[in-house]
């Protein structure tokens, strides 16, 4: 990772190639203190100063960075949040130029949408982290809503518009058997974007709020507006009110009622009818045969 943020730093100048060749020399701290720089440099729409006008919140957003072109929010989080970067601290960038989504998924992150990653530390065991990835997707869509769209959630990352995707979550873990060290949650929003700013493949089954929402789009509010629902919602998740996020994760569910197929790990398929979500995150099925069946994790498609 030392070597990938080294990367970053020489192709914005801050380091030679020469020096670069010489990596072992330069002591992280060194590159901590020079990417946080960076992430104070000059940007063209998105600043910390315009973000800060609209946040209501106390620890999400206490630190934030804004980049103009990076390779992935997530990376760099994960480098900060492993030299002691606090909770709430948040990384957005104009451009992301290798972003990914789940299971290593193509995402693409040109100028004009939200891209961004939250450092969070909570003190929970490591068995209930799918709830964040839940009360995130809660947050997206209550901040899409709030630009008189109808925005819904697919379980169990991604908000949807008229059943096309606009944002994803990415979740990162660095845990132990028992405890979490830190937790990275990249968020994407389609926002200011035509269609036509992404290739081909990625078209079909997209949207934009330019296409969506009755006028433009403020990318500072609606980072502002986001993270003020993701603290209301993190608050909940801390406190253990977990049926308080279920609840409205069920009011904005594209996914319950709906006959669906689930392609999980290792490709195993399951086809059935969705009847709700348990309180670990987890999809409740039922098949055919009337039987049940819970699902941790997989690539889910309406039938």
């Amino acid at each position: 990772m030392k070597k990938e943020m080294m990367k970053l730093l020489v192709s914005h100048e801050i380091f030679t190639e020469e020096e670069a060749t010489k990596l072992d020399s330069i002591n992280e701290e060194t590159i901590e203190k020079a990417i946080k720089e960076l992430g104070f440099g000059k940007t063209e729409h998105i600043t910390k100063e315009k973000i800060s006008e609209f946040l209501e919140t106390e620890k999400i957003g206490k630190d934030i960075l804004c980049f103009r072109k990076v390779f992935s929010t997530n990376s760099i989080s994960k480098f900060l949040a492993n030299h002691g970067a606090e909770e709430g601290t948040i990384l957005v960038s104009e451009i992301q130029t290798n972003a990914r989504g789940r299971s290593g998924k193509k995402w693409e992150a040109p100028e004009g949408g939200v891209w961004m990653s939250m450092i969070l530390r909570p003190d929970v065991p490591p068995a209930k982290i799918g709830l964040i990835t839940l009360a995130t997707g809660v947050a997206i869509a209550k901040a899409i809503r709030s630009l008189d769209v109808d925005a819904k959630i697919k379980w169990p990352n991604d908000v949807l518009i008229k059943g096309n995707k606009i944002s994803g979550v990415l979740t990162e873990v660095n845990a132990t058997f028992n405890q979490i060290e830190y937790v990275v949650v990249g968020v994407g929003i389609d926002s200011n974007l035509k269609l036509e700013d992404f290739s081909e493949d990625i078209r079909i089954g997209t949207t934009t709020l330019t296409e969506e929402a009755p006028t433009k789009v403020d990318e500072n509010e609606l980072i502002g507006i986001f993270l003020n629902e993701f603290e209301k919602v993190y608050d909940i998740y801390l406190n253990g009110d977990i049926e308080d996020i279920l609840t409205e994760w069920r009011a904005l569910s594209d996914t319950i009622g709906k006959y669906v197929n689930i392609t999980q790990t290792g490709g195993h398929m399951t086809q059935g009818y969705v009847v709700g979500i348990n309180n670990e995150g987890s999809l409740i099925l039922e098949r055919q045969d009337g039987t049940l069946e819970k699902i941790i994790s997989g690539e889910l498609r309406t039938i």
